[in-house]
This record gives structure tokens, C-alpha cells and sequence, in this order.
């Protein structure tokens, strides 16, 4: 991410939900220095980093998407707060009755994972043939693979959930708003600064579910439709959903061994070739990025080629573009998964 995608990053930022993005050009410009920072491994900690990508049209410049991984959330200072989903059975023998209710726990972790999130695709490549979605998806997990000492041994993803129809949460109007007196959105906008008041104003014992709406209820867990895809897409690659859901708007989080990340596990150092006429090997699709620069240099393309054993064959005018795309004076060892 550079000055240049700013505007870009505000755009996407109007999309609705997006409110993890930043609304404003002050807000943009922080995020844009944190992350400089970061890739420069100067950001101090692990909490304090956050590693912000774009997927960019070369031919024109203009973003097409954005995604961000932040090096670990929750700690002392700053916890990581969810809701853990269970159930309690009840059963009266004087009754002949029983049920199954149920459970919302507020639990606190302060020594947490890293974390996915901000990502967003412009809604004219999203399902495009270019794969704009996965390829922003998952060239985090090239930079984590990469540079795994920058992240914790696990990762977690917050899915959003859906809305009403007037871009509330119905979880929220059922608990957060009665034990905090506060809009949604205003709760979001001070939990982004401060999340002390979670601690002090939500209830700490067991919630049952049976007094909520059903809206609530029914939000417990879910994705909203327009995340739908890349819930599918974690799980395929390893994520799973743990009961544990967000305490504002009760979106799944879903988390992962970065060991058990596919994209992780299956990323191979390959030495590239420009003569992928030497290979019969047939056409392999997929993400590389230079092997053995700095964090601050990573550039990541997808690719057409042949891998024969620890080589990566490209025709000739493909490797001189790669070579031009990931700003390195030789195209020599890289790093890459299929797609």
C-alpha cells in the first residue's frame, strides 16, 4: 500500500459494513504509516503492527482490491473479547420436563492470535476471471509463510454477520444496547479506541439465548451473504469455527494453526526458468513472491507456468514482466502455492 491507493482505500471505506476501514483521508494516512512501519519491522510489537496489501490493475493503476493481516490482537492492554456459544441442559423430574438453553459467556483473551480483516473487493471484479478475491485473500498467507516470526502461532478471522435492514445489529439491540446505552455504531467507533467499557458495563455470567429475540438469536453464528464466500473459503483451507462469536454483532470467529493453513503448509521455494518450453510438465496456476527480500520489499504476482521438481518454468516475455512486477533485478528463488 502506498500514498497513491489512499483514495482508492476511502472508497472502498463507504462500503456498507466496511467499518473496519478507514472513513476519513487522517484516518487513511494512519493506517497507511502503521503499515509502513510494520513491513519495515519497526512498528515495536506485535500488537502494534498491521500489514495492509492492495491487489492493483498494472494497467492502469487502479486499486482492485485490499486486505490486511494485524500481527497479534489481545493483550493485557488491549484484550480480545468474544462470546463463547454453549448450551446448558435442564431437566425437572417433578415435571417430566427438560431443555436444552442456549449459553453466551463473555470471555477475555490477553495474550491472542493474529488476525485477518479490511478485506474488500471492488464490486466490478468481484467473482472476476482475473480472481481479484482469492488472490487478495490469500497473499497474506505468502507473507506469513514468509515471515513467520512477525505473527503468532495461530490466526483468527471476524466474519461479518448480517444486519437488519436499518444496518443494525439485532444481537446488539438484544444485550449490548441494554448494558451499555449505546448505538451500535457508536460502540464500535469507541471500541476501536477503547474497549475498557466491554469489561466494565457487559455482563460476566452466563446469558441465555432463550431471552433474546429471535432476530438475536438467529444472528448468533451467521454470515452476512456478501461474506458468505470467504467463510467458504477459509474453511476450505483450514479455518474453523470454534463457538466463538463477536460480542457485539455475533459474527463467527474462525481460527487456524498457521501449520494447518493450506496455503501455508503447501507454499514451495522454487528456482524460476525463463524457457517453460523446456517443460512438459503441465500448466501450474498460482501466487509467488521474491525469496529473501525484507518484509518492506514484498510483492506478490499470480503466475502461469510449469514446475518441474524445484523449478518454475515461464515463457520468456512472461518472466521478464514478473521480473518487472516484483521490482527485482533477477528473477531468481521465490516462494508460491497453486491457486
Amino acid at each position: 500500500m502506498q500514498e497513491k491507493d489512499i483514495s482508492d482505500l476511502l472508497e472502498f471505506g463507504s462500503t456498507p459494513g466496511m467499518f473496519n476501514l478507514p472513513q476519513t483521508r487522517e484516518l487513511a494516512l494512519d493506517r497507511l504509516a502503521i503499515s509502513e512501519r510494520s513491513f519495515a519491522r519497526k512498528s515495536g510489537s506485535k500488537d502494534q503492527s498491521k500489514y495492509v496489501f492492495v491487489a492493483e490493475d498494472v494497467s492502469t493503476g487502479q486499486v482492485l482490491g485490499t486486505s490486511m493481516i494485524a500481527g497479534k490482537h489481545g493483550t493485557p492492554d488491549v484484550p480480545h473479547y468474544y462470546f463463547k456459544v454453549g448450551q446448558e441442559k435442564r431437566y425437572s423430574q417433578s415435571v417430566q420436563a427438560g431443555f436444552i438453553h442456549g449459553t453466551l459467556t463473555l470471555k477475555i483473551d490477553m495474550d491472542g492470535p493474529s488476525e485477518l480483516g479490511a478485506l474488500v473487493v471492488r464490486a466490478s471484479h468481484r467473482g472476476h476471471s482475473s480472481r481479484v478475491g482469492k488472490q487478495i485473500t490469500l497473499v497474506r498467507f505468502l507473507f506469513l509463510a514468509q515471515h513467520r516470526d512477525l505473527f503468532e502461532p495461530s490466526v483468527i478471522a471476524e466474519l461479518l454477520p448480517p444486519l437488519n435492514k436499518d444496518g443494525q445489529s439485532p444481537l446488539w439491540e438484544s444485550i449490548g444496547r441494554r448494558f451499555t446505552n449505546l448505538d451500535y455504531w457508536e460502540a464500535d467507533a469507541l471500541a476501536s479506541k477503547d474497549k475498557e467499557f466491554i469489561t466494565d458495563l457487559f455482563p460476566r455470567g452466563k446469558i441465555y439465548t432463550t431471552f433474546l429475540s429471535a432476530d438475536a438469536r438467529n444472528a448468533i453464528g451467521r454470515v452476512a451473504p456478501m461474506t458468505e464466500p470467504l467463510f467458504q473459503m477459509l474453511k476450505k483451507i483450514g479455518f474453523r469455527y470454534n463457538n466463538e462469536i463477536d460480542p457485539f454483532d455475533g459474527g463467527p470467529h474462525l481460527k487456524a494453526k498457521v501449520d494447518q493453513i493450506a496455503p501455508v503448509r503447501s507454499a514451495r521455494v522454487f528456482t524460476v526458468k525463463a524457457d517453460a518450453a523446456r517443460s512438459e510438465a503441465p500448466v501450474w496456476r498460482g501466487m509467488i513472491a521474491p525469496e529473501g527480500v525484507a518484509a518492506k520489499d514484498f510483492r506478490a504476482v499470480m503466475i502461469e507456468g510449469k514446475v518441474d521438481g524445484g523449478d518454475l518454468f515461464l515463457a520468456k516475455p512472461e518472466f521478464e514482466t514478473v521480473q518487472r512486477l516484483l521490482s527485482v533485478k533477477q528473477l531468481g528463488k521465490v516462494r508460491g502455492f497453486p491457486l
